[in-house]
């Protein structure tokens, strides 16, 4: 049984993993899900209320990546950011959960709602793991020459692996 996605019945994606892979899906997700914390909240109920948070871009390059600034001008940026990066974080925690939730080993079924958080949450675990690694357009033939003696191969073989997880799922939703 080889390990990814395939199309199901009216919409549906099956999912098949290695009991091994689930763990490691289920680590990264973790630590995903552990980055994208509620960020802080304005001091201001009504603010809070609406969900308006704070207006500081990350400084943490992970963070800067997952929650990128939407305009150049400085004061533009932090107005925009303060108005949706609190929903961006809840749907980024919100599509780890259905990962977590539905992760199994064998083969599970997934509605094409799940199969989007699915997409969206490799996604985000890639960015994550291709940031720390400072990942470049020369990854695979970085991969091709690296000795599996190298202390990075691991992540970088882990890196490779959910490129080809979101290419397969991408494939089974369309």
């Amino acid at each position: 049984m080889s390990s990814g996605f395939s199309a199901g019945h009216k919409g549906s994606v099956i999912a098949r993993f290695e009991a091994a892979e689930v763990s490691l899906l289920r680590s990264l997700v973790s630590m995903l899900l552990g980055l994208v914390t509620p960020g802080e909240t304005s001091d201001d109920p009504l603010e809070r209320a609406l969900g308006i948070g704070a207006a500081q871009a990350p400084t943490d390059p992970v963070l800067a990546r997952l929650f990128p600034s939407a305009y150049e001008d400085e004061q533009e940026a932090s107005e925009f950011r303060r108005y949706t990066e609190a929903t961006l974080r809840d749907g980024k925690r919100a599509d780890a959960q259905t990962v977590l939730d539905t992760a199994r080993s064998g083969r599970a079924e997934l509605t094409p709602e799940q199969a989007q958080s699915w997409l969206r949450s490799l996604n985000d675990v890639r960015l994550t793991l291709g940031t720390k690694l400072d990942v470049t357009e020369e990854i695979h033939d970085e991969i091709a020459t690296m000795s599996e003696d190298d202390p990075r191969y691991p992540a970088y073989v882990t890196y490779d692996w959910l490129t080809y997880l979101q290419d397969s799922l991408v494939r089974a939703l369309w």
